[in-house]
């Protein structure tokens, strides 16, 4: 690699490190011949890890790290004096695959400052993914950060070429995108989530039609540069997800930038802040949970650090529980703290033929003795949950205490 191609390599791998949802959850694989290049052979690209527990490695990069916006919270806005950088588009075609032939990564996250226009650099983006995909036969993952304010039918055309697409809505609440980014609009960025989704749906009902972001849509959400509460973030992602049929919101914790502006925070929020949002994402997508519910164990908007919003759900909750892990519904036994959604699953399918005892349900969870307190089992019945003043300092665990110090 020539040194100009590594510096901006340097350069926008750096400015790409802020965007979060370069996930690939749920991107079934290309069908094509059997010499396809990026094939995934069986086992797919998904989030993080493949099903088989192996990591799967991106090349996530932004086209350029120039933009004609000035969003005062993000390291790229105009007025930034940090280094700047752009590929060609067979630059990074070139990257993109002779990473992939080193076995480097499985795919490419492509994202972009806005240069010249919207349509212009939606324009460039799609043609790393048509390049890709029709003249070098790549069947690697693709996921193509789009532009809101470009016009509907680039969006449609990328949607042909990557496996999931993501539009940012930036900010929580509308108010704090007025005030941090008023070049952007709230409208236009909900708009063009709709359009995706309608799209998509379409697609799925075609069956035969040509494939369209067939990993869905994703978003990214900056945590900590307004001032709205933890609450008021679910709150959002709960509207995106029911209104807008999203994958993922990804939470991205605001990071100080250089030369900030004098309207953001000093300091960055504290990571675990960013983790407990995941989690209590994870609470409304597949635990029955709604927001208000989750809303009701935090302390003014906020998530408790220390413990995790199922735990301080629980802790806010004691006449509930315990439950008998032999006859308690299925939706009941998803919100005792310690017992995930396979947990549960096995243990329903196991009581069917026998009744557990506290043993059993610890070969079927890792984490029994945080459920402990809250079940009933054929051998086990805890005192009344309301008489255990020490019940929060027995369950939480002494490394998250010492995380949320930082």
């Amino acid at each position: 690699m020539d040194e100009a191609l590594a510096r901006k390599l340097r350069v926008l791998a750096d400015a790409a490190k802020y965007d979060a949802s370069c996930a690939s959850s749920a991107a079934p694989k290309r069908v094509s011949g059997p010499d396809g290049l990026g094939s995934t052979k069986g086992t797919g690209i998904c989030h993080a890890y493949t099903p088989d527990g192996r990591c799967v490695s991106l090349l996530k990069i932004l086209l350029t790290n120039y933009c004609l916006y000035d969003c005062v919270y993000c390291v790229n806005r105009r007025s930034s004096n940090v280094e700047r950088a752009r590929f060609k588009v067979d630059e990074v075609v070139a990257l993109t695959l002779n990473f992939y032939k080193r076995n480097y990564i499985e795919g490419l996250f492509l994202s972009s400052g806005i240069v010249k226009t919207p349509d212009y650099t939606m324009e460039q983006l799609i043609l790393v993914a048509k390049t890709l995909r029709e003249k070098h036969g790549f069947r690697g993952y693709i996921h193509l950060k789009t532009i809101p304010e470009a016009s509907p039918f680039l969006i449609e055309e990328a949607g042909l070429y990557a496996d999931r697409l993501s539009i940012n809505i930036e900010l929580p609440q509308a108010e704090s995108l007025k005030q941090l980014a008023p070049e952007k609009d709230d409208g236009q960025i909900l708009g063009a989530m709709g359009r995706m989704q309608e799209r998509i749906l379409e697609a799925k009902e075609e069956k035969r039609g040509p494939r369209f972001s067939p990993a869905g849509q994703s978003t990214q959400m900056i945590v900590g540069a307004d001032a709205a509460d933890d609450t008021a973030v679910l709150r959002t992602s709960d509207r995106l997800y029911k209104g807008y049929g999203l994958r993922r919101v990804y939470y991205s914790a605001f990071s100080p930038i250089p030369d900030a502006s004098h309207v953001l925070p000093a300091k960055a929020p504290p990571l675990q802040r960013e983790n407990r949002l995941y989690q209590a994402d994870w609470l409304l997508r597949f635990y029955g949970f709604t927001v208000d519910e989750i809303a009701d164990g935090t302390e003014g908007g906020m998530l408790d650090l220390a413990i995790d919003p199922k735990l301080a759900w629980a802790l806010k909750h004691r006449d509930r529980f315990p439950v008998d892990v032999n006859l308690a519904e299925r939706e009941m036994l998803l919100r005792v703290p310690g017992l995930g959604a396979k947990a549960v699953d096995k243990i329903v399918a196991a009581r069917r033929h026998t009744r557990l005892t506290l043993a059993d349900v610890g070969r079927l969870s890792s984490a029994v003795r945080r459920a402990e307190p809250f079940l009933i089992t054929a051998d086990h019945r805890p005192v009344r949950l309301t008489d255990r003043a020490d019940l929060r300092e027995r369950l939480v665990p002494r490394r998250a205490e010492q995380l949320s110090l930082f």
